[in-house]
């Protein structure tokens, strides 16, 4: 079963800032960046029950974590029904915690 990821407005502007933060430094690395964000989405689109439940009361609420470099980053998602997957917000790992 193939699941059909869509994102709220706030986890767009998360991944716009995350960017852009690593553009102004290396845009190579920005666009390494984006390529594994973009693979961590087709393994949520085939596998989202396999990331790791966030620290919320409701179980279809999850995190992937999507390696990059020596940290990578963090994506809150959540699962809304048996074809639809929400992202929701985007960090990097050594960002204060979102939530």
């Amino acid at each position: 079963m193939s699941f059909r990821v869509r994102f709220a407005l706030e986890a767009k502007t998360d991944l716009e800032r995350l960017y852009g933060f690593l553009a102004e430094q290396d845009l190579q690395a920005a666009e390494r960046a984006l390529d594994a964000i973009d693979h961590a989405w087709t393994v949520l689109e085939e596998f989202p029950f396999s990331c790791r439940k966030a620290e919320d009361p409701n179980p279809f609420v999850r995190e992937i974590v999507i390696p990059f470099g020596s940290a990578g980053y963090v994506a809150l998602f959540e699962i809304e029904d048996r074809q639809k997957a929400s992202s929701l917000a985007a960090r990097h790992q050594q960002e204060d915690d979102y939530q």
